[in-house]
């Protein structure tokens, strides 16, 4: 294997793996959820979040392949399941319902920055079933231990991204404003309500349609 060809193969990981996570595109959600919260807290959730997501991918890479199958997980499984959470969590912005947590208690605000760091900011917003199925399909391209390396280094690359660009969404909140973060919150909720809608019939047609080959099968 020549060394042009683990370069194109690093390159295919890094640039799938960004177009797969969209470190700036989840930088409206990240600032909704994160609403009312002081700046270290937005600085707790994103590194929280960016270190799970990477954490969960390069498990995904080693032994993504093994982890579905032990447990007879499929990708289709994995978007039925992370649509109903994404429609979940932009039925909650869709009506500004995470706004209340400016006026809760120490304790509350910290497990809610918790929480929402790992669900559903890496999971499944960061790592969805797209990004996991992308990472197992490159780990069993590798061809060698460089790609292999490479596929972790493209990781670590987009999530130390992802984590300035998060970070730094925190000078658009401050020009939006209050009201303007509001608007923003139930656009985004609407827009992830949507996704939701792709993400659940993508995992329940195939579903569907291997019930439909398993009935013609067995009549």
């Amino acid at each position: 294997m020549s060394l042009s060809a683990d370069w194109n193969f690093i390159l295919l990981c890094a640039t799938s793996l960004f177009v797969m996570i969209n470190p700036f595109g989840i930088a409206p959600v990240y600032l909704s959820l994160t609403h009312g919260m002081t700046p270290v807290e937005r600085r707790f959730v994103a590194g929280r979040a960016s270190l799970t997501a990477l954490v969960i991918m390069v498990i995904f890479a080693v032994a993504g392949n093994f982890i579905f199958d032990f447990f007879g997980v499929r990708i289709s499984s994995l978007k039925i399941v992370g649509g109903i959470i994404f429609f979940m969590l932009g039925y909650d912005l869709l009506n500004a319902r995470l706004s209340s947590i400016k006026n809760e208690s120490v304790s509350a605000r910290q497990e809610y920055s918790r929480d929402i760091a790992i669900t559903p900011l890496a999971i499944p917003i960061l790592c969805g079933p797209g990004a996991l199925a992308n990472v197992v399909i490159l780990a069993h391209e590798a061809a060698n231990p460089v790609q292999k390396a490479g596929l972790l280094a493209a990781a670590v690359t987009v999530i130390g991204i992802n984590y300035v660009g998060l970070v730094g969404a925190s000078t658009l909140l401050r020009w939006l404003g209050e009201s303007g973060n509001k608007v923003m919150m139930r656009i985004m909720g609407l827009i992830m309500m949507v996704i939701a809608v792709e993400f659940f019939f993508a995992g329940l047609v195939p579903r569907l349609q291997e019930l439909g080959t398993a009935l013609q099968n067995g009549s």
